[in-house]
Order: C-alpha cells, then structure tokens, then sequence
C-alpha cells in the first residue's frame, strides 16, 4: 500500500501531506526554504493528484505513508493533518515528531459529526453536479481562504484534480467521516508542532484545545497575518518552524 510522492535533498527526512483539493506539488513554497539540509517526501493524498483513483481511507493513507517515510518528522495541512494524525497514533515509535497545520481531531459531539457527514454528501454531490473548475473557485471563494490569491492560491496545480477523486477523497476522508481523536491525544508522547493563522480563529481555538490535551511535548504556533492556509500564506513561516523544530 503506497502513495506517489516526490523526494528532494538530503539529511533530516520530513514527510509532508496536503489538504483538500491540492497535491503533493503544493508543498513547493516550504521545501524550496527548507533547502538541502532536509530530505522531504511530499506525497499526494488519497484522491489528489496522482493517487485519485486510490480508496484510501484516513488509516490506510497513514499506513501508506509510513511504508515510504519510516522515521520522520510527519507534517500534515488540514486533511493531510488529519492522516498525519492517524500515522502518528498507529505509528508512534516512527513517527520521531509531529507537525499539525490548522488541523483538528475530529469532531466529539454525534450530531455535529453527523451533520458534517450530511453535509460532505452534499458537497460531493456539488462536486460531481458542476465539475472541478467550478468547484474549485467556488472552494477558494470561502472566507477560510480569504488570505489567498492569484499570486500563490495554486489553482491551476488544483485544477488537475479529478471529480471522483475529491468526491472519494471527502467519502472516506472528510471531517464527517473521520473517526474523533480528542480522547486519546494524551497517547502522543512524540514532540507536538500545532501551527494556525492569527486569523483563522475556529482553529486557533481548537488548537489551543489540542495543545492542552496532549500535554507538555506540544507547543502552538500562531502564525500573525495568516488565515487558514498558512503554508501558502506564508511559507517563509512554516519553513522556519519547520526546520527549529526538526534539528
């Protein structure tokens, strides 16, 4: 069980996992600052890129990680900080530490949970109903990503996206579907990097949340200036707390 992925540099391996929407060239911005001192693997997600075909749910997309990253520092943006979560509880002994970007657990509360799972229907539904171009811009029109423009929103890299794809991807790994994490945080012994944007206040407050749970191996980042899409905001900031916190 694998997943495709591209490897540059040498030295500490960091594996890296996208969000929603994008693939594993998205990562460009943070390893091209990163340099040659890391040796990245980014990888696309299940349903993204050139895994669109794959089935993956959340817990197979963090074993097919962990077959090609081993000992790592694991970061994941949103849905990848999702199965970066999961690789992290399956795989704590390789999993060497753990970078979560705006990223939550998952939800606790049944009917909020199933609200989401309802509402993810309904936006695969979307999705399928008005293509992935229309999709797309109608995804990054979301005030989440308001920090975002022409400049470095990589639309056309999300463009080659696949409507099956994302549909499948947001089935088996969407928020709904994703199983809640929130009681067993405390099981992460690895050092924990939360980073969130200044202005992305839900997940400020999730994260701040997060940090308590899993107890004193986390620290929280907030990025000033940044929304939700903090590594294409500003990469120069997750490169930097990227590298701190890896060597």
């Amino acid at each position: 069980m694998f997943l495709p992925y591209i490897e540059k540099g040498a030295g500490a391996r960091v594996a890296l996992l996208h969000g929603f929407t994008q693939t594993k060239n998205a990562w460009d911005p943070v390893i091209s600052l990163l340099g040659s001192d890391f040796h990245t693997i980014s990888f696309d997600a299940p349903g993204h890129g050139d895994a669109a075909m794959l089935p993956f749910n959340c817990s197979e997309a963090a074993e097919a990680v962990n077959n090609i990253a081993g000992e790592a520092t694991y970061v994941g943006y949103s849905l990848g900080g999702r199965i970066m979560l999961h690789a992290a509880l399956q795989f704590p002994e390789e999993v060497e530490r753990l970078v979560l970007i705006s990223a939550s657990p998952g939800i606790q509360d049944h009917a909020e949970r199933d609200a989401r799972i309802a509402a993810d229907s309904d936006l695969a539904e979307r999705i399928g109903s008005i293509g992935v171009e229309a999709f797309v811009d109608e995804w990054m029109a979301m005030p989440m990503f308001a920090g975002l423009d022409s400049s470095n929103n990589q639309r056309a890299e999300r463009l080659t996206n696949t409507a099956d794809g994302l549909i499948r991807s947001l089935k088996l790994c969407g928020t709904g579907a994703q199983e809640s994490f929130w009681s067993r945080l405390g099981e992460l012994k690895m050092p924990v990097l939360l980073i969130v944007g200044e202005r992305d206040q839900k997940f400020v407050g999730l994260n701040q949340e997060m940090r308590a749970s899993i107890g004193s191996n986390a620290q929280l980042a907030v990025v000033p200036g940044a929304g939700h899409s903090v590594p294409l905001e500003d990469p120069q900031a997750v490169a930097r707390l990227i590298a701190e916190f890896s060597t």
